[in-house]
């Protein structure tokens, strides 16, 4: 009984949902043979007889279309491509991680070379940069010199980043994102 339900119900491929044999209800279909050939139009126990004598499943492509549209195709192959394509577009896709460095509103130069450093190590990698200044106590009544810090940061990083996002006070802390730059 389980199993009889398991084959009835439609299986889903990326989201897309395909009627295969009997599930396929309609008066007309458009027939597409396997090698891609079109077979014209016809009734679906027509169609289901061509596709069993070839040991075939009978796939409805597109039911919006008027006719509707069926295939005749290894359905088990068809879902194992489709799965193997999924996959490789996944592997494929690149993850941005968004890396931080803090600096302060009175750092020294050192300390700023260091911070640097590490910033163009994330970019090299193809990470953002999040560059950000908290403001503590009396600082934050002199947003303009936490805006001088950012403004030399983002000077420094010209070569191999541009400024995705501009220095920005929000509440008591000043962000900028770095990306790095598109390749040519």
């Amino acid at each position: 009984m389980i199993n009889d339900i398991r084959l009835r119900r439609c299986l889903t491929i990326s989201k897309k949902e395909h009627y295969i044999n009997e599930e396929i209800r309609g008066k007309e279909l458009r027939v597409i043979d396997s090698d891609g050939a079109q077979l014209g139009i016809m009734s679906s126990q027509q169609a289901l007889a061509i596709a069993e004598e070839k040991n075939l499943d009978l796939v409805m492509i597109s039911p919006q279309a008027k006719p509707p549209v069926c295939k005749i195709m290894d359905y088990g192959k068809f879902r194992f491509e489709q799965a193997r394509r999924e996959k490789e577009k996944r592997k494929n896709q690149k993850v941005v991680d968004i890396k931080e460095v803090r600096l302060s509103l009175n750092i020294d130069t050192h300390d700023f070379n260091t911070k640097l450093n590490q910033a163009l190590k994330f970019i090299a990698k193809g990470d953002k940069v999040k560059v950000s200044i908290r403001f503590r106590g009396r600082e934050l009544g002199h947003p303009e010199l936490g805006l001088a810090v950012m403004k030399d940061f983002a000077e420094a990083c010209t070569e191999t980043a541009v400024i995705e996002k501009q220095p920005k006070l929000e509440g008591r802390s000043m962000l900028m994102f770095l990306a790095p730059k598109p390749a040519k």
